[in-house]
């Protein structure tokens, strides 16, 4: 499948990308859709905190004194306060604390991606664009990509839409070599100087690739990921607009748009990562 490529004001740049048809051009089938419905279970299941709790008898602060006497009063016998019959009482099998994760296999959530992108892809609701960024934070800013994008008889801004970039990858900073344990027997010691020689060489490599990471992570921050930033936090206000990267895209980002507007970077990070 073939789309055409717009920029962000809309016009057409007279180009095509290539939708790969393992990706975006699997023929749906029952399968499919159970598949997809455990995906978004599994990502409900997920959003929940699980953090309930209710006391039962043996957690409720209070005296422990027989509250009347066995017989004699011709009422029904009561042992305790913390009887759950009572106001104030215990709960019995109240809610606890517990994780309602579910456990999905990689290649499932991997097929869900893919059914769900087929999906959207047969319903002709996927628009390509070029990458952007925006130079500072402004919804305006967002709202004119929104405006300037055919959607139907209208544009973005009357829908609901999901905006997929490729997002940039933070810097790896280098990790510090370990100082080699000191040996005790008299035997080792030439092992050991054999390693003091490989530390002090890893650790002068280390220096440099420290002294560079520092040098360019300034500039890495200032052209690349704030850019990227300012595009999330441009849609930040908008209701009906978000914002994915296509590294961490899930099924229920992409079922819950109507429409997905995806840049030709992250559709090459979508058909490299899900192939």
């Amino acid at each position: 499948m073939k789309l055409e490529v717009y920029n962000i004001k809309g016009e057409n740049l007279g180009r095509e990308v290539e939708l790969p048809d393992n990706v975006f051009g699997l023929e749906l089938n029952e399968k499919h859709d159970h598949v997809v419905y455990l995906a978004v279970k599994q990502y409900l299941a997920a959003q929940r905190q699980g953090t309930h709790k209710s006391k039962n008898r043996s957690e409720i602060k209070g005296s422990t004194r027989k509250i009347k006497k066995q017989k004699g009063t011709g009422t029904a016998r009561a042992g305790s306060l913390k009887n759950p019959l009572f106001r104030g009482g215990g709960r019995v099998f109240g809610p606890t604390p517990r994780n309602y994760g579910i456990q999905l296999n990689k290649k499932v959530k991997q097929l869900a991606r893919k059914s769900a992108l087929s999906s959207k892809a047969q319903e002709g609701v996927i628009i390509v664009v070029e990458d952007f960024t925006f130079e500072t934070a402004k919804t305006k800013s967002f709202v004119n990509l929104l405006s300037n994008l055919k959607f139907g008889e209208g544009n973005l801004s009357d829908t609901k839409s999901l905006l997929v970039v490729d997002a940039p990858e933070a810097l790896v900073a280098p990790t510090k070599p370990s100082l080699p344990a000191k040996p005790r027997g008299a035997k080792k010691r030439a092992a050991f100087a054999e390693a003091m020689k490989t530390y002090s060489s890893n650790l002068k490599q280390y220096k440099e690739e420290q002294t560079a990471y520092e040098a360019s992570l300034d500039a890495h921050i200032d052209s690349v990921e704030k850019g990227y930033d300012n595009i999330v936090l441009s849609s930040r206000n908008l209701q009906k607009a978000s914002v994915a990267d296509a590294k961490t895209l899930n099924v229920y980002q992409i079922l819950n748009a109507n429409c997905l507007v995806v840049s030709e970077s992250a559709v090459n990070r979508l058909a490299n990562m899900l192939s």
